[in-house]
């Protein structure tokens, strides 16, 4: 899948393609998927492919930097995210305050 975003995000917004179950890790090796049931409930998990230019601060003067950048991996909160469907392509629309971390490879 092409990590190019159809969705320019405005604001403190970001463009995540949500990571399959092989990036994920719960297809095995051998194609096995590992069932719902043996999973642990875990924050939702992404690549960023697009930033939008960050927030105003308080005195609408200057713009606040975005922290995570295109390419980044991410883990988000599971109910911080608006879900989108182009092309037949999922993505999901996050603010970068639920953003919890970047992943570190």
């Amino acid at each position: 899948m092409s990590d190019k975003s159809p969705i320019m995000p405005l604001g403190d917004r970001v463009i995540v393609r949500p990571l399959s179950e092989q990036e994920l890790g719960t297809v095995s090796a051998s194609g096995i998927i590992i069932p719902d049931s043996a999973k642990q409930e875990k924050p939702e998990q992404g690549v960023v492919i697009a930033v939008g230019p960050g927030k105003w601060d308080e005195d609408g003067e200057k713009r606040i930097p975005m922290e995570v950048k295109e390419g980044d991996r991410v883990v988000f909160s599971k109910y911080g995210y608006d879900e989108v469907k182009i092309e037949n392509k999922e993505f999901f629309i996050v603010t970068e305050t639920s953003i919890l971390g970047v992943i570190n490879s």
